[in-house]
């Protein structure tokens, strides 16, 4: 899953990045509303945590205007201790959640869970995805079924994340590639192509009922067996 950060102070950003990659998440950092919200506006992301005061465009401006969009993507305003009302401002707006600066990484990560979660992901609290006989581990990037296991790389497991995420919808390769490199990546549709035959491979290898089904010049959709 893709998270931006909308955070002006440059080493707060940093290490809600780190904090965040640990956890397995792909992070986009932007340093200004504007940027922020050019980027949120792309759509590639499942959640945003944006701060309230930034440069040239505050928090605030960006939520209503993503709302004035369309823009439902979940977002979890980070605000300064004790300002009531940027938090009233916030969820009038549209966002979703908000967490007062300085935070502790275990509360800021289960508002993240919960977000997601009303969003539709699919997110459970021990980092297990399920989809029919399938089941993976986020953290250590192991899939299993019906006894059987293997180990992921990194990109397969966020391939397949994705995939369940979306369960029995289409999605591109314009969008794989934007959700696992970045909409300003240089990734090219054979990279997609490479990932989507691996995992392939290993789902053949575990016996599993699900499957990676392509819809010519449109993309691929994860089904469970008939």
């Amino acid at each position: 899953m893709r998270i931006l950060i909308v955070e002006d102070e440059v080493h707060l950003a940093e290490a809600l990045s780190q904090i965040l990659r640990k956890n397995r998440y792909s992070v986009d950092i932007a340093h200004d509303g504007q940027s922020g919200l050019d980027n949120a506006l792309s759509g590639i992301y499942d959640l945003l945590l944006l701060d309230i005061m930034l440069p040239e465009m505050d928090g605030i401006e960006v939520l209503r205007t993503l709302r004035e969009q369309g823009v439902q993507t979940p977002v979890i305003m980070l605000t300064a201790k004790g300002e009531t009302d940027d938090k009233i401002a916030g969820l009038d707006y549209g966002a979703d959640d908000y967490i007062a600066k300085p935070f502790v990484t275990g509360e800021l990560l289960a508002r993240i869970r919960a977000a997601l979660r009303r969003k539709g992901e699919a997110v459970i609290p021990d980092d297990g995805l399920r989809f029919g006989d399938l089941e993976l581990n986020t953290s250590t990037l192991k899939l299993s079924c019906k006894g059987k296991e293997l180990k992921l790389i990194l990109k397969e497991s966020e391939l397949l994340e994705l995939l369940i995420a979306r369960r029995q919808a289409v999605t591109s390769k314009e969008q794989i590639i934007e959700k696992l490199w970045g909409f300003d990546s240089d990734a090219e549709h054979n990279n997609v192509e490479v990932y989507i035959s691996f995992l392939r491979k290993k789902l053949t290898f575990l016996n599993a009922s699900a499957r990676i089904s392509t819809i010519r010049g449109v993309g691929y959709v994860l089904e469970a067996a008939d």
